[in-house]
Parts: C-alpha cells; sequence; structure tokens
C-alpha cells in the first residue's frame, strides 16, 4: 500500500470514528460558526459576533447585559463547548432552561473571584463551589466545558475532569439554553464547538 494512500485511508477512519463518537453520544453542533441560525439574538444586536467558527462576547460602550438564546428548548440533556478569556473582568455563564439558574464562567460579581463550573441560584447564590478549578483552568487559552442536566441534578465537568454535581430543587422541566453577557462589565470571552443533545 503507497503511503499517501495508507494516510488517506486512515485519515477517513479516523474522520468516521470522530464523527460515529458524536452521534453516539447524541451530540450536534448548535453554532455554525458563521452566523446565529438556530439562536435568538437581542435587539440591536452589538454584543455577539460570529465568524470563523467563534462566538465571540463583548460588552458594548453602556455594558448592559444581554443573553443570546437556543430557539430549540431542551428536558434533559448534554452540552459540550470551548470557551476562552478575553480581556477584563469576565462574567459570563450557561443559562439552564431559563434566565434564573447558571453554570457560572468567570469571576462572580457577588463573590469578587472566579466562580467557573459552579451554579448560580437565585436565593442561594452558589449553593456549591466547583472543586479544583483553579488548577485546571487555562486563563489564556481554550477550555472545554461539558453539562449534563437529568431532571434536578446538574453534573459539570472541566477540561475533562468532574468538578461540579448539584440537585437543584427549582430546576424547571423544559427550557432553551442561554450564553450570559453580565451587565457592567468591561469584558471579552470566546465560545466555539457549541454541541448538545438533541431537544425532547
Amino acid at each position: 500500500m503507497k503511503p499517501r494512500f495508507y494516510l488517506s485511508v486512515l485519515s477517513i477512519c479516523l474522520l468516521s470514528s470522530i464523527s460515529f463518537s458524536q452521534e453516539a453520544d447524541g451530540l450536534k453542533s448548535i453554532f455554525n460558526g458563521k452566523d446565529f441560525t438556530g439562536w435568538k439574538l437581542p435587539d440591536d444586536n452589538v454584543w455577539f459576533t460570529a465568524a470563523d467558527g467563534i462566538l465571540t462576547v463583548k460588552n458594548g460602550p453602556d455594558k448592559k447585559g444581554k443573553t443570546i438564546w437556543t430557539t430549540a428548548e431542551y428536558a434533559d440533556f448534554s452540552m459540550e463547548f470551548d470557551f476562552k478569556f478575553g480581556k477584563g473582568i469576565v462574567d459570563s455563564g450557561i443559562f439552564i432552561k431559563n434566565e434564573k439558574e447558571q453554570i457560572q464562567i468567570g469571576i462572580s460579581g457577588s463573590k469578587k473571584r472566579d466562580m467557573t463550573a459552579s451554579p448560580y441560584i437565585p436565593g442561594k447564590g452558589y449553593p456549591v463551589e466547583a472543586e479544583g478549578v483553579k488548577e485546571l483552568l487555562k486563563l489564556d487559552d481554550w477550555n472545554s466545558m461539558r453539562i449534563e442536566v437529568s431532571g434536578k441534578l446538574y453534573t459539570v465537568w472541566l477540561n475533562g475532569k468532574k468538578v461540579m454535581t448539584y440537585e437543584s430543587e427549582s430546576a424547571i422541566e423544559k427550557g432553551p439554553l442561554g450564553i450570559q453577557l453580565h451587565a457592567g462589565k468591561e469584558m471579552a470571552i470566546e465560545y466555539r464547538n457549541l454541541k448538545a443533545t438533541s431537544q425532547k
């Protein structure tokens, strides 16, 4: 077998394996990397941009808080993505089915320190704190996060390690997923490779 042919066959097999793995896991892309198909943007959007596979979140001059939402709604789900901190005091996160419950990414306004991968629950603040984040989190490079929601149980992995499990008494049955830009901050954060299980 010629080397070039062998490499071509190997590449096809590897790509097929990756594709099969994602399909078997039920994960599908929810961001096409070039526009916001499948997402609801805020009016007069200047905060969220899409280009070259990257979803960039950046404050405007008035530092208003904004959220981008999936058009699809989810019950139990898994979500995976990469994120990278930009300039400023990053305060972002993933809203879980509504604008109340969230998995934090970056600095908490109330705690004044990084609470990445911890759940924020209204009325309870941060009822648990993700473990080992300081050692795992890369401040100048891409990080990976996986969020799994099963009923009221929230579980989060950061860079391949499970860091948080929490059972939310106030979890709702179904809703969209949101990416938050917190108000009052000068900040930027990038997301890529956003995937989630098919909505039910």
